[in-house]
């Protein structure tokens, strides 16, 4: 029965009169945190997204999903080299600075790889990939990205859950 509600579940069909709901279950995902980052014309540019999958061992694929509405859609949509950068759980304050400024980033914040794409050093992980195919996804895109190289630390995730960053504890 679509908005049906008993003590502990909330039932509805997806649509426009549903849309925060559905995001509100979306969000009970918990996801890894990611900045992803390319080059312009007008130099680095840098996107927040939680949308980062692994896709392929063979050959090594992984996706995001930037969303069409977005002011930064475009550079990244057509970008034929970026980084995902995976954060750790003291990076929150840059997640947050970069959702809000493409372009937040202090001297030394940012190195380039030999293709001039920018790379977060301080992060937990970072794959550098050239792009692979582009999907269209509703009101996002799906990058697929074939990743050239990688770089990791040891370190404890940002995670990302109904609005919220946090931490990861193990159990046990």
């Amino acid at each position: 029965m679509d908005g049906a509600m008993d003590t502990d579940h909330q039932t509805f069909t997806p649509g426009p009169e549903t849309q925060r709901a559905f995001r509100d279950a979306l969000g009970r995902f918990a996801t890894g945190v990611t900045i992803v980052t390319t080059q312009t014309q007008d130099g680095p540019i840098a996107i927040t997204a939680n949308s980062f999958a692994s896709l392929s061992l063979d050959p090594p694929l992984v996706l995001w999903s930037p969303a069409k509405a977005s002011a930064r859609f475009r550079p990244f949509a057509e970008a034929k080299h970026f980084a995902i950068h995976v954060l750790a759980a003291d990076q929150a304050a840059l997640c947050s600075e970069v959702a809000k400024d493409a372009r937040r980033f202090r001297p030394g914040d940012l190195t380039e790889n030999e293709r001039g794409v920018p790379l977060i050093e301080s992060a937990l992980a970072h794959f550098e990939c050239a792009r692979d195919a582009v999907h269209d996804g509703g009101d996002h895109v799906i990058v697929v990205g074939r990743v050239e190289r990688v770089r990791m630390r040891e370190g404890e995730p940002l995670l990302f859950l109904q609005g919220q960053f946090g931490g990861f504890r193990a159990l046990g």
